[in-house]
C-alpha cells in the first residue's frame, strides 16, 4: 500500500536533533528459501534466532527520513552507508534514526542508526548529501582489521578480481512485490516522481547490483555455503534508479578477509545508463558463514 507523500513524513518525530521513523516491522521476504540464511531451520542450526530479515530490507527504513532531513536531493546525490550489527527476524520492531542535518547545510553528512524496542543498535553508519567533506562510515573503515589467512570458501577470488558486466533492470514486478512488503513504500516508488518515472527503493537497488556479484560468484564456482549481507552503502551519483529503465553493472572485489565464523569480501559495484554514464554505487561486505559449508567439515 502507497500512502500520500504528506502521510509519510507526517510520522516522522523530531526530538533533540533526531528525526526519529516510527515502529516498523519489517518482512522476511525470503521465508521461503529453504537452505537460506532467511530459512528459519538453517538459520537456526547457524546460531541465529531464526531466519533473517535482509540488510537491504532495513535500508527502506531510511529514506523517508533522509527525505525529511535532505529533500529530493538525496535521491539524486545521496548515500546512505550502513554497518550490520544484529540481525531480525520476521516482522520483529525495529525503527530509523537520523540525526538532523545543520539548517541550511547544503551538503552535509550526518549519523544514522537502526535500533530494536530494548535499544540495541541492528545497524548504524552515516547518510549524506551533495559533497560533504566528511569521508562515509564504510569508505573510511578499516577493510584490513582481519588478515585473510587461508581461505576455503573465497579461495578462488583474489583482490582486484572484476566482475562481468550484466545487464539489469528494476522490473516492474520486483517494484510491485516491494510495494506489497515494504514498511516504508514512498509515493514515487509508484510514480509519478518529480524526476518522471517511478524510482526504485533502495532495496531494489541492492537486488540488481549485487547481480553482478552473482555472476562473478558463479564464474569463479563459489556458493556451497550459506550467505549474508554484512554491510551495505548505497551512493546515488546521478540519480534516482528508475523502475524498467535497462542497466549495465558490474564490480570488482576490494578485500578479503575471514572472522572465527565467517569468510567475507568487500565489493565496490555500479550501474550505468547503456551509455556508461554512472547512475549509482554500492560498497558490500558479503558473508559467508564456514558450519554451512563442506570446507569446514
Amino acid at each position: 500500500m502507497v500512502v500520500s507523500m504528506d502521510d509519510v513524513l507526517g510520522q516522522i518525530e523530531e526530538k533533540e536533533g533526531l528525526l526519529i521513523g516510527p515502529w516498523r516491522q519489517p518482512v522476511n521476504r525470503s521465508i521461503d528459501l529453504k537452505g537460506s540464511i532467511h530459512d528459519d531451520e538453517a538459520a537456526g542450526r547457524l546460531g541465529f534466532r531464526g531466519g533473517t530479515v535482509a540488510g537491504s530490507i532495513h535500508s527502506e527504513l531510511f529514506p523517508p527520513l533522509l527525505l525529511k532531513a535532505f529533500g529530493q536531493r538525496w535521491f539524486e546525490r545521496g548515500n546512505l552507508s550502513l554497518y550490520f550489527l544484529e540481525a531480525t527476524t520476521d516482522r520483529e520492531e525495529v525503527r530509523a534514526v537520523v540525526a538532523a542535518p545543520p539548517a541550511g547545510a547544503a551538503d552535509a553528512q550526518v549519523q544514522v542508526w537502526g535500533k530494536r524496542p530494548n535499544g540495541n543498535r541492528i545497524g548504524e553508519g552515516t547518510a549524506a548529501a551533495g559533497s560533504p567533506d566528511a569521508v562515509s562510515a564504510l569508505l573510511a573503515r578499516d577493510l584490513n582489521r582481519f588478515p585473510p589467512g587461508e581461505l576455503r570458501i573465497l579461495a578462488p577470488s583474489a583482490v582486484g578480481d572484476r566482475f562481468p558486466e550484466v545487464e539489469v533492470s528494476v522490473t516492474q514486478e520486483a517494484i510491485e512485490e516491494r510495494l506489497r512488503l515494504s514498511t516504508d513504500p514512498l509515493p514515487w516508488y509508484a510514480g509519478p516522481s518529480p524526476w518522471g518515472g517511478a524510482i526504485a527503493t533502495t532495496c531494489n537497488m541492492v537486488d540488481v547490483m549485487w547481480l553482478a556479484l552473482v555472476a562473478y560468484l558463479a564464474e569463479k564456482e563459489i556458493g556451497e555455503a550459506v550467505p549474508l549481507y554484512g554491510a551495505i552503502e548505497l551512493r546515488n551519483v546521478n540519480g534516482p534508479v528508475f523502475v524498467a529503465r535497462p542497466y549495465v553493472a558490474g564490480g570488482e572485489v576490494i578485500n578479503l578477509g575471514q572472522t572465527a565464523k565467517t569468510e567475507y569480501l568487500w565489493f565496490d559495484s555500479y550501474l550505468n545508463e547503456k551509455d556508461g554514464r554512472r547512475v549509482a554505487e554500492m560498497r558490500m561486505m558479503y558473508r559467508f558463514m564456514k558450519d554451512s559449508s563442506p570446507l569446514y567439515a
